[in-house]
This record gives C-alpha cells, structure tokens and sequence, in this order.
C-alpha cells in the first residue's frame, strides 16, 4: 500500500497452490514475479476445487521470497469463527494484505457434494476485518487481544451485466472500509475506461486484472463460459493466426505483443492505480509482458 499511497502505478500478480503438499511451483513463481510487482495474491480455493489453504503460501512467499502476499479469504467454505481463526493466524504470521471474497458456488468446483457454508459474503466479511482492526472486536463484539492490521482489498466484475448492479455492491464495501480493489480480467481499454468511469465517485484504488492465455484452448473456455468476458474479436484473430503459424511458441509471442499493448493502453489513457497479473501455471510470461510494455 505505501507505493500505492505514494501515487505509484503498480503490478500485483497470482499464485495458485493446488491439491498437493508441495509448494515448490509457488515458490519459483514468487521468485519469478517478485521483481516485476510489489505483492502477490494467493487464491483460496479458486473455482470451488479443494487446494491447500492459502495461509501457508501466503506465509511462504514472504517468508522465503521476501515478496508481500495478498491473502485471498472466501466465505463459501467456512463459518465466521473459522474465518476468525484464520484471519488472526495470518495477522501472527505477518500477512499485510486480505483480499475479501464470497467465492463461487461449490456446485462449480472439483467436489459440487461439498455443502457451502456462506455464513457470511464478501461485505459482511469486510465489515469484520474492519471491526477487528479498527475496534479490536470480533462480530458479536467479543475482545480480540492485540488485533491484527490489514490492508483490506475486494473484488470486481468490470464484465457485470447489468454494471449497475455490480457498482452497487462495490459501494457498499467502499463505504465500510476498503484499500484497494483488484478486478476480474477485461481484454479491451474501452472497457476499462467504462468500469473507471463509473466507478470514480468511489475514491478507491484499483487494480485492472490483465490475464493472458496460456493456450488457445483456454481462450476459448473463457470465451465460452466465463460470464461477461469479452475477448475482441482482433485478439482472437491474432492468437489463432499464430498458432496456425508457429504452434504454442508464436502464441506466446503473440501474448506478449498483444498484453503488452495493453497494459500500454491502460497506462498512458486511463487513471488506474495499477495492473493486477493473473497468469497462473505461466507466470515466466508475466515479466516479459511488462518489460515489453515499457512503462516501469
């Protein structure tokens, strides 16, 4: 947050820590990332699939890689006294940052029989991060001894339709208590600068989420299924071209021209505080695209 407050543009990026006990992926990509962004987020459970809890990576990385995490928090899979005991634990573990999140319905995931919890969502949640550092109080206004200190961060659909709807839902955790926002992945400056726009009454920083495509495969699953995302029909064109081309190397290449010129874009034409990577499972990609973009 002191880049952020200091007026910075600034790159935040995303590990993953999957079904395993192994955190030697999350690791390397930390170490891959640490020197192209000023923290790193680590999802909980992303998609409703059951992977390691994000406290430990998130202890890691720092720890390890010297790197600030972002400690993603979803209410779908635990109670109120579950999310208290782990937002204290990462307050004694040194975790600087939460990102507070409702998470996707389990019937999405890797286990659609687990029973979701949603005791709380993503707004109630941060109004008990905010008691808990501003009041040093849990929910039902208990004494926390010595209560943790975070930066408090939430997220956002640029690609909500209707956006209306999406912006009020975002007012509503701004005026409890925020510090930054990242959003979900939009893949146009136009766009951006629509979500900007109607969003600036709010005073908040945030953080434009950028997610290249890591196969041709994967752009057209999220073209398919993922609601709201709209790729440019000339981005597509670009990437099945290369393919055609020059197979899994030339769309490579082709992220990094085209990400590139995005995050140019995005820099140069609107007043977003920052750039929010997620390129899981090819995070080598990430530096490549902001050293081509030229705006460090």
């Amino acid at each position: 947050m002191k880049q952020i407050n200091a007026g910075k543009f600034v790159f935040t990026g995303e590990l993953e820590p999957v079904k395993t006990m192994n955190l030697e992926e999350v690791i390397e990509g930390a170490k891959i990332l640490k020197d192209h962004v000023v923290a790193i987020n680590i999802t909980d459970n992303p998609t409703a699939f059951g992977y390691m809890n994000a406290l430990v990576p998130s202890y890691m990385i720092q720890k390890e890689v010297g790197v600030e995490a972002v400690y993603q928090v979803t209410t779908r899979d635990r109670n109120r006294l579950a999310l208290l005991s782990d937002l204290l634990a990462a307050g004694a573990l040194g975790i600087k940052n939460v990102l507070a999140l409702t998470g996707d319905h389990t019937t999405v995931g890797d286990t659609p029989q687990a029973k979701p919890v949603f005791d709380l969502d993503s707004a109630t949640l941060v109004y008990m991060l905010r008691k808990m550092i501003d009041e040093g109080l849990d929910l039902n206004n208990n004494e926390i001894k010595n209560p943790p200190k975070f930066n408090i961060g939430i997220a956002a659909a640029p690609n909500a339709d209707p956006l209306e709807a999406e912006i009020l839902k975002i007012e509503r955790k701004v005026k409890l208590g925020v510090d930054f926002i990242q959003t979900q992945c939009v893949y146009s400056v136009e766009q951006v600068k629509n979500f900007l726009e109607a969003t600036s009454y709010l005073k908040t920083p945030i953080l434009i989420g950028i997610a290249p495509f890591k196969s041709i495969s994967m752009m057209k699953w999220m073209v398919q299924y993922v609601p709201g995302i709209k790729v440019p029909s000339e981005i597509q064109e670009t990437l099945f071209k290369a393919k055609k081309k020059g197979g899994k190397e030339a769309v490579y290449e082709a992220n990094i021209e085209i990400f590139s010129e995005l995050l140019r874009g995005i820099r140069k034409t609107t007043n977003a505080t920052g750039i929010h990577m997620m390129a899981i499972g090819f995070e080598w990609i990430v530096p490549k695209i902001i050293e081509r973009a030229g705006i460090i």
